[in-house]
C-alpha cells in the first residue's frame, strides 16, 4: 500500500531514479492535449481530436508496457521491469480518460453511450478493451499477487495481449482512411509478439539475438504484405502497386519502413549490449 501511495519508490522503499522519470513522463500527454484544447489548438472538433489523441495514447502506452519484457532481457536491464505495471496502470487511466471524453460528447447521455456501443463494433470492441484493462489494473498490486497466486495471477495478465489485439482492431475501425499508425502498431505488435512466441520456444534460455534479428529483418516485408494486402480487399488496389509504393518514398515514409526502422533500433541496442557485456580475451 506504501509503493501504491509513492509509486516512485522502488521495493526497498528508495526513490528509484527510473520509476520517477516513469511517473512523470505519464502526465505528459495527456497535459499537453488538455493544453492544447485549453488554447484551441486541436481544430475545428476539439473534443474529438482530444478524444482521438488520448486514445491513441492508451494504445501507445499499453505497448509500451508490453515491451519492458523483451527491452529489459535484450538489454540486460532487470531493473526496467520495475515500471511495467506502472506502464499498465498508466494506459488504464488513459482509457478510462478516452471513455470519459466520449460521454462529454454525447452530451453525458449514458442511454445513448451504451446504444452506441452496443450498435457499433468498433465501439464494442473498444468497451471490451477497456473492462479488460480495468480487471488488470485492480488486480496491479502485491496484495493481489498473494491473493490469487502468481500462477492465476499470471494466467489472467496475460489476457492484456488479446486486449491489445482489441485495442488495434477498435483503433484501426475508427481510423478510416488514416490507416498509417494502426498500420505502424499492427507491426510493432507483430513483433512484440513474435519475440514472446521465441521466448516460449526458448523456454528458460535466453533468446538468441540473432533470432531477433531475423525477426526484426521479417517485420517490415509483413507489414508491407498486410497492408498490401488490406488495400487490394478494401479498394481493389493491387498488390503489387502497394509494394512498390512502399519501396519508393514518393508518398512519404511508409508504415513498414517505420516499423523496420523501430525494431531494427531495438535490435541494434541489443547486439551493441551483448558486444559490450562479451569479455575480452587477454593474450596468455
Amino acid at each position: 500500500m506504501q509503493l501504491l501511495k509513492r509509486p516512485w519508490r522502488d521495493y526497498s522503499g528508495r526513490v528509484s531514479p527510473l520509476k520517477t522519470a516513469a511517473f512523470v513522463a505519464l502526465f505528459l500527454p495527456g497535459l499537453w492535449v488538455a493544453y492544447r484544447f485549453a488554447t484551441h489548438q486541436l481544430g475545428a472538433r476539439p473534443l474529438d481530436e482530444a478524444l482521438l489523441e488520448i486514445g491513441q495514447w492508451t494504445l501507445r502506452i499499453l505497448f509500451l508496457a508490453l515491451s519492458v519484457s523483451p527491452l529489459s532481457r535484450m538489454l540486460a536491464w532487470p531493473r526496467l521491469n520495475l515500471i511495467r505495471r506502472m506502464l499498465g496502470v498508466g494506459a488504464f487511466a488513459y482509457i478510462v480518460t478516452h471513455f470519459s471524453l466520449y460521454i462529454v460528447s454525447e452530451a453525458y447521455n449514458l442511454g445513448t453511450v451504451a446504444s452506441e456501443i452496443l450498435k457499433r463494433v468498433y465501439l464494442s470492441i473498444g468497451f471490451v478493451a477497456l473492462t479488460g484493462l480495468a480487471a488488470l489494473a485492480a488486480t496491479s498490486t502485491d496484495a493481489m499477487v498473494r491473493r490469487m497466486g502468481p500462477r492465476r495471477w499470471q494466467a489472467l495478465h496475460r489476457f492484456v495481449y488479446l486486449i491489445g489485439v482489441f485495442g488495434l482492431v477498435h483503433f484501426f475501425l475508427q481510423s478510416k482512411l488514416d490507416e498509417w499508425e494502426p498500420t505502424v502498431m499492427i507491426g510493432l505488435f507483430a513483433w512484440l509478439m513474435g519475440w514472446r512466441a521465441l521466448a516460449w520456444f526458448y523456454g528458460r534460455r535466453p533468446v538468441p539475438l540473432w533470432s531477433v534479428a531475423l525477426l526484426s529483418l521479417a517485420a517490415g516485408p509483413f507489414i508491407a504484405l498486410l497492408e498490401a494486402v488490406y488495400f487490394y480487399f478494401a479498394y481493389h488496389v493491387t498488390i503489387m502497386r502497394v509494394l512498390m509504393a512502399d519501396l519508393s518514398f514518393e508518398t512519404g515514409v511508409r508504415p513498414a519502413w517505420v516499423v523496420f526502422g523501430i525494431v531494427a533500433v531495438v535490435t541494434g541496442a541489443g547486439l551493441a549490449r551483448a558486444a559490450l557485456r562479451r569479455p575480452s580475451l587477454k593474450p596468455a
